[in-house]
């Protein structure tokens, strides 16, 4: 017995090259994704992809803040789609039941409108887009 409780803290005497030894942090994050293929053995020697892709952390929960990873663009927009967007913004947090950032909104819908490419033309149209003056 060496007085130490298990878990208390680094082992003083645990050699470098101790097999059983706690990976650092930065090894544990980039081995987790490794960590899951092992874990996810569908008994046949065949990986689960399923449960490996359901073991990946949402970008909402990996970041340190809204902007983390993401480039700054501009935007502006006209009053009505102000307010067509604030309704949305309260309409998905009644959803989730949990608060969405006016950031998330905004790139969740542009991907969903670059995902709909027809619908953003009839807006395009709209505003005189495709329209010509020659006879």
């Amino acid at each position: 017995m060496t007085g130490m409780k298990e878990g208390a803290g680094e082992d003083p005497f645990a050699s470098d090259d101790d097999a059983n030894a706690e990976p650092a942090a930065d090894e544990r994050a980039t081995g987790a994704e490794e960590e899951s293929d092992r874990r996810t053995d569908d008994g046949n020697g065949r990986q689960g992809k399923e449960q490996q892709q359901s073991m990946r952390i949402p970008y909402k929960f990996r970041r340190d803040g809204v902007q983390d990873g993401r480039d700054r663009v501009p935007l502006f927009i006209q009053e009505d789609t102000k307010s067509e967007e604030r309704d949305a913004q309260r309409e998905l947090e009644d959803r989730f039941d949990d608060d969405v950032s006016l950031t998330d909104l905004r790139e969740a819908v542009m991907k969903a409108g670059l995902q709909h490419l027809d619908e953003v033309e009839a807006n395009l149209e709209e505003w005189g887009y495709g329209m010509t003056f020659n006879e």
